[in-house]
């Protein structure tokens, strides 16, 4: 039997698909060690024609995860953009959104926010106002309508994927398998395929996989969830992951400040003169706060 080099397309609790050309491997890890990601470069020892150990994890450029106070969920490695994908109904949850964006800055991963449904004309322009927020930060902001107007859909969104390793997140109900079907061709019979692979039965919705779309792109649809921990960000992390903070850093009277309360912030200063908005404030001030409880062992 042989050792590659592979990449991990699929992940269900402890067990692991990895994809070298048109084989795939049902692989576990040795030990009880679960920190393998979907989109992790692996090096694979084979151990019969379908099953495989995984040995050890290249180096990743970058890991997207969430974490409450007891564990770690990672989503993706290696990933170089996220989707968010909300829609006009039902309605989003800002805070997941916030979080999430907190997470790409933190990794490193560039993010495009996708208005979906916008053909329920009714609630768009709620829905348009809520999401200004975060095109005023730069974000950029794409409406489609998946279901109504595919070709259109297709043509806003493909060229964004060429050379890109793209994970797209989102709640349920937010019409993320309907894109994901739209942008990957074939997803039913690669998401078959993987089941059976996995052996997982008809739990096709609770893990994360990866489709590679073309020579250097690939989307990672990760299963709709309705919290996003960010435990494992220190406030370090944290003040340099909300952009619009960027500018007043270094400006506060002393030079440890959190941002809470201290007298002569500038971050505070800015929440008051409105150059910062008061829910991101409010955000950052959770997720400290979170980052305290953080256990040890």
């Amino acid at each position: 039997m042989e050792n590659f080099s592979a990449t991990v397309i699929a992940a269900h609790g402890r067990h692991y698909l990895a994809q070298i050309d048109s084989l795939l491997l049902q692989c576990v890890t040795r030990g009880k060690k679960s920190d393998v990601a979907v989109g992790d470069i692996v090096h694979v020892k084979q151990t019969s024609p379908n099953q495989g150990v995984i040995e050890s994890i290249a180096e990743r450029k970058t890991l997207l995860y969430r974490s409450d106070q007891y564990k770690s969920k990672l989503l993706a490695a290696n990933v170089t953009q996220l989707f968010i994908v909300v829609a006009t109904e039902p309605s989003f949850s800002d805070d997941l959104v916030s979080r999430a964006l907190v997470a790409a800055e933190a990794a490193g991963v560039q993010v495009h926010i996708v208005l979906n449904k916008t053909d329920l004309t009714e609630m768009l322009p709620q829905a348009r106002e809520r999401i200004a927020l975060y095109a005023k930060l730069g974000y950029p902001v794409h409406e489609i309508s998946a279901r109504l107007t595919p070709d259109d859909t297709l043509a806003k969104l493909s060229p964004l994927l060429k050379d890109q390793s793209t994970i797209l997140i989102g709640q349920s109900g937010m019409g993320k398998s309907s894109l994901i079907n739209l942008l990957v061709p074939n997803a039913d019979a690669a998401i078959r395929e993987i089941s059976e692979a996995l052996d997982t039965g008809k739990h096709t919705t609770t893990y994360t996989r990866l489709y590679a779309i073309a020579p250097g792109a690939a989307v990672i649809d990760s299963p709709g969830f309705q919290e996003f921990g960010l435990y494992h960000l220190t406030e370090g992390m944290l003040e340099r992951a909300f952009r619009e903070f960027a500018p007043q850093l270094g400006t506060c009277r002393f030079y440890n400040c959190h941002h809470l309360n201290e007298p002569g912030c500038g971050i505070l200063q800015a929440v008051e003169d409105g150059k910062i908005a008061a829910i991101r404030h409010a955000l950052y001030r959770q997720l400290v706060h979170e980052s305290s409880q953080k256990i040890g062992y």
